[in-house]
């Protein structure tokens, strides 16, 4: 079966517009229909990945998808090799926090650098050096639980107040 490069752009069009397991499926019928050496002349005619082309064989002739777990991809949250790294965090820095002192935000600013919140993780809690995470990650996760490592600034003292207005003054004088 000799394909023409028409028919070669709309099979290459469809099997990307599709997703997933319906997208292997595709792949794997046309190279079902093809027969003997199907999935040789699928990769080096449309670029398809034989490997791909398999499992979506496979799907077809069991009859159930499988599912692609990309959310377990990637690198891990620190979370999830120290689970009480959080807490432990939370309560060195919340003795050392305050609030915003014109209460204008629900910020927490604290004295504390994220230098100084891992020293004190290392001193209080015997975390290894080795095993913490870098200072930006610590900076970050301190943001991430509300605290603005910050010097907290004392509320500023109005420097002039508003004059009065002369009508005032005027109604004021002719009462007395």
């Amino acid at each position: 079966m000799k394909w023409t490069e028409s028919y070669k752009q709309i099979l290459r069009e469809t099997a990307k517009t599709l997703k997933g397991s319906s997208r292997r499926r595709f792949m794997a019928q046309i190279v079902m229909e093809v027969g003997y050496g199907g999935q040789s002349k699928a990769e080096k005619e449309l670029g398809w990945n034989r490997g791909t082309v398999r499992k979506g064989m496979s799907e077809v002739e069991s009859g159930i998808s499988q599912i692609d777990n990309f959310h377990a991809r990637g690198r891990k949250k620190v979370e999830w090799h120290l689970p009480n790294l959080l807490s432990d965090i939370q309560k060195i820095v919340d003795c050392n926090s305050q609030t915003d002192p014109s209460f204008k935000t629900k910020r927490l600013y604290t004295r504390l650098s994220a230098k100084q919140v891992k020293k004190e993780l290392i001193s209080q809690f015997d975390y290894n050096e080795q095993e913490l995470p870098s200072y930006e990650t610590i900076r970050q996760k301190l943001n991430q639980l509300g605290y603005y490592p910050q010097r907290v600034a004392k509320t500023q003292p109005q420097k002039k107040l508003p004059k009065q207005m002369t009508s005032l003054n005027n109604c004021l004088n002719s009462i007395n």
